[in-house]
């Protein structure tokens, strides 16, 4: 009211009619089309003429862009990548920080104002080589080194055996995952600095079809995005597979190195879904994440393979999962590094906006089985409560996401998600309420959510949204 006077109150009431309920948007385009093409940068390269500098991180879930845009690109484009989480690098985690600001300002005054500023001399990209550490859902620093890359890194060739990685063998596995497999991965967009990365790996290895090395006899720098091919046969017309690679330490802890991920349907392209063919071998390929990570001597390399990895990917309708009869991983090994090959200046900010803290922000992460076997991962992330001290308008969040599912039944999937955003100043407050929860049979996605508004205690907006889709090939 402070900003627009008395018409607040219908200026929200029409914005939160007219809000969509854009899950159902997302779910009417489940194969590649013009809606989600628009705003992929991969259709068009060409069309990007300004400089660009590229900013990621390795617990970013934009982690393989920047490696994509300073090899595509034909206007002048350089990369910077972190250990970070989606946070700008002068603040982010886990550390080390750099001095951002000064970056960017380096780049604007040369391709901006025309000042010489060395921009051009930068390598193609600066990365964090992250060394080995034990898994932590989080950690407030990442030992390891900068590292310049300026030309594509050799890939090895290591061959699947049985159960072995590196020495061609015959085998033939049946992976068939339970569909609770996964709840060692960590957010697909970690935001805040705690319990959000992967967790150890060692349960979700327990359940998939491993492939290993010997102890590494020499320190291995893995810099670039792995692929892996596989030589499987179906046995249902769908499927998902679920490719990790993973650091074997010797204290027997598994950390998460990269991760790949195919539906089968969406075998040749992601444009279309073609029906496997139950009983027909075929041959696939799984990309996996770019990465930047040093693997000590007397550490293993493992390859897992599963059928299922929830909540990161939502399960196929048929659980019988393929025969595994073949495969390789491409790893890209860059020259070791022998120190830091790059600098930067030390992070600098501007002084905090004054603000003073109502609530603290915290994050929970459950997990529990229910008596009938279904696994529940609940997720609370509570943002705090802050008072702007210039005007005085207080904000605060809080969220619930809850991921279900029966380690036998695809079909039990169910995501549900509620978010409680709240503003006050003075003796008003508003309040919004969103619920929202998906599930799927075999043949058809059904969406659900519930959004409330409240003036201090009265309900004075309420809207249900409903869809039910038909699946169409995810």
């Amino acid at each position: 009211p402070e900003v627009v006077g008395e018409s607040w109150r219908q200026m929200w009431l029409t914005r939160l009619a007219a809000q969509p309920f854009l899950l159902e948007t997302w779910v009417s385009h489940q194969r590649r089309d013009a809606y989600w093409e628009h705003g992929s940068i991969c259709e068009n390269f060409d069309a990007i003429e300004a400089a660009v500098l590229s900013i990621g991180g390795w617990h970013d879930g934009y982690r393989n862009t920047p490696a994509a845009l300073v090899e595509n690109l034909a206007a002048p484009a350089k990369a910077i990548v972190g250990p970070w989480i989606h946070k700008y690098p002068h603040f982010a985690g886990p550390e080390p920080r750099i001095g951002f600001l000064q970056e960017a300002l380096r780049w604007w005054d040369r391709w901006l104002k025309g000042v010489e500023t060395g921009v051009e001399d930068d390598p193609a990209q600066r990365i964090w080589l992250m060394d080995s550490v034990a898994p932590k859902r989080w950690i407030e620093a990442r030992p390891g080194r900068w590292i310049v890359v300026n030309e594509p890194v050799p890939m090895q060739i290591l061959p699947f055996g049985d159960g072995i990685l590196g020495k061609e063998g015959s085998f033939s596995n049946e992976v068939c995952t339970p569909q609770n497999c996964g709840a060692g991965t960590g957010e697909y967009f970690p935001f805040t600095f705690d319990e959000d990365l992967p967790g150890d790996q060692a349960e979700d290895d327990a359940m998939s079809v491993c492939f290993e090395t010997a102890e590494l006899e020499k320190v291995t720098d893995v810099v670039g995005a792995p692929v892996v091919t596989l030589e499987l046969t179906p046995k249902a017309k769908s499927g998902q597979i679920a490719v990790r690679m993973v650091d074997l330490r010797p204290d027997g802890s598994a950390t998460l190195i990269s991760h790949g991920f195919l539906n089968l349907r969406h075998r040749n392209s992601h444009s279309e879904a073609l029906d496997l063919v139950p009983g027909e071998a075929a041959e696939v390929s799984v990309t996996l994440d770019q990465c930047a990570y040093r693997l000590p001597i007397g550490h293993r390399l493992r390859v897992a393979v599963s059928s299922a990895y929830w909540p990161f990917i939502w399960p196929a309708p048929d659980a019988d999962g393929v025969t595994l009869t073949g495969g390789a991983l491409a790893l890209p090994v860059r020259a070791t590094a022998e120190g830091d090959e790059a600098r930067f200046e030390p992070a600098e900010a501007a002084l905090a906006w004054k603000a003073t803290a109502l609530r603290d922000a915290s994050l929970t992460r459950e997990q529990d089985v229910l008596a009938d076997g279904t696994t529940v991962i609940k997720m609370t992330t509570d943002n705090g409560e802050m008072r702007d001290d210039t005007h005085g308008l207080a904000t605060g969040s809080i969220a619930v996401e809850e991921w279900r599912i029966h380690p036998d039944d695809p079909l039990s999937a169910e995501a549900r998600y509620d978010w409680v955003e709240t503003m006050e100043r003075g003796d008003w407050s508003v309040e919004t309420r969103s619920h929202v929860s998906l599930w799927a049979d075999a043949d058809t996605w059904h969406g659900r959510a519930r959004l409330e508004a409240y003036e201090g205690e009265t309900l004075v907006f309420e809207k249900d949204f409903s869809f039910d889709i038909a699946r169409d090939g995810i």
